[in-house]
């Protein structure tokens, strides 16, 4: 499968439970490939044990601050990148 997606800027974020420990999201901008034209997009993708988990979207536990934290990394991310 060809590359579809190029990150300029990422940060982890650790997840809380009841995610398993060393569960992180992946936030990055980047350009991604969409009908052989680059768009530049947010990517936000779960991390377990230090590997992306390509074909699992990332998940938020209500009751917990993790949706907030990695909206604001998107935030600081694209706003230094822009």
């Amino acid at each position: 499968m060809a590359k579809v997606y190029y990150p300029e800027a990422a940060a982890m974020v650790p997840a809380s439970s009841p995610h398993p420990p060393n569960t992180q999201y992946r936030v990055s901008v980047g350009l991604e490939t969409w009908g052989g034209e680059n768009h530049r997009v947010v990517k936000v993708q779960m991390v377990y044990d230090g590997k992306i988990a390509d074909r699992r979207p990332p998940s938020y536990p209500v009751g917990n601050d993790d949706y907030m934290r990695v909206t604001e990394v998107i935030r600081k991310i694209i706003s230094r990148n822009s």
